[in-house]
């Protein structure tokens, strides 16, 4: 016997049951296991030394060390930047001979390790002994140095940081320029804008908006890539972790201050990346951002501005 429609509950006052997930609960209480034997060890393992960790987290060498780390990420992210947005452009180009360039740089520096032409462009030398500007084809030179005082393992450092970074920058920004519509640089061609200027001021600005997560993640690899410059003697937070427990041979706990610094570093980088990531959405949606005000204020208003102009 049907029920009368009239008494049947309303669909708003029934409360759905959850069904148990049986593998939830025991994957669930298996992590949670997991996690605190890991904490004991951590905690309870009179190898860890935390006495030493705490006596050396703030030490003046490992601090050092850590500002070394801070300017290689730096310089090799925007030094990459700037030369993977110029191959972008090259890839995009309707020579044939600046797509040939771009994809070579691209290829080859995609292709070679980061620590291998560390130690490549450290060893120059061996190959050219000396670096001088003039005349191709055995003309007369203008300007020459000894490769050796040139090719320090700092500039050795940076430029394979900033080679590798500019490579899968490139391809990056490429994605980033081909997913604006044409019909961008269409209308601003109308407006009697040159190809330069539809590109700087319209194309570029958004792309922006897409390029930008990739590029916060890449962010925190090369920041992490800048312990390979310790085979260097390059004195980065890791090596002077190093040179310190040469000394003191107390290797774990320098490896733990180690360790905490580059966590509390992509820790930083990543709410910073999420941060802008928020902004940018929101700004594409005309919404108001909330809890990012900080954050965006560390980019200029002028990049926001632009894109906003361009999306419309």
């Amino acid at each position: 016997m049907s029920q009368d429609p009239a008494h049947r509950p309303s669909i708003h006052d029934v409360k759905p049951i959850a069904v148990p997930k049986i593998g939830h609960w025991i994957g669930g209480t298996f992590l949670t296991l997991m996690g605190v034997v890991f904490l004991q060890v951590l905690i309870t393992n009179k190898n860890m030394q935390w006495t030493v960790v705490a006596e050396y987290l703030f030490n003046g060498a490992i601090l050092r060390g850590l500002g070394m780390t801070l300017v290689l990420t730096v310089l090799a992210m925007v030094l990459g930047l700037a030369i993977g947005i110029v191959l972008a452009i090259m890839r995009l180009s309707g020579s044939q001979v600046f797509r040939a360039a771009s994809w070579g740089w691209i290829w080859f520096f995609r292709g070679v390790p980061p620590l291998v032409q560390m130690i490549f462009w450290y060893n120059l030398a061996l190959l050219l002994p000396e670096i001088s500007i003039g005349i191709p084809f055995d003309g007369p030179k203008l300007f020459s140095w000894p490769t050796n005082d040139l090719i320090t393992p700092f500039s050795a450092a940076i430029m394979g940081l900033a080679f590798t970074e500019s490579a899968y920058a490139a391809e990056m920004i490429r994605a980033g320029i081909q997913a604006v519509s044409t019909g961008q640089t269409e209308a601003s061609a109308t407006l009697g804008m040159t190809r330069g200027q539809s590109l700087r001021r319209i194309v570029l600005p958004q792309a922006l908006r897409i390029v930008i997560p990739p590029i916060g993640n890449d962010t925190i690899s090369m920041l992490k890539f800048t312990s390979l410059v310790s085979v260097l003697a390059l004195p980065d937070l890791l090596y002077s972790a190093q040179m310190v427990y040469a000394r003191t041979y107390q290797t774990v706990p320098l490896l733990v201050v180690a360790t905490i610094w580059y966590l509390v570093l992509t820790t930083i980088l990543t709410v910073l990346e999420h941060s802008v990531e928020h902004r940018l959405k929101s700004d594409f949606r005309g919404t108001k951002p909330h809890k990012t005000r900080k954050a965006a204020g560390l980019l200029p208003r002028r990049l926001f501005a632009a894109q906003n102009e361009g999306a419309k």
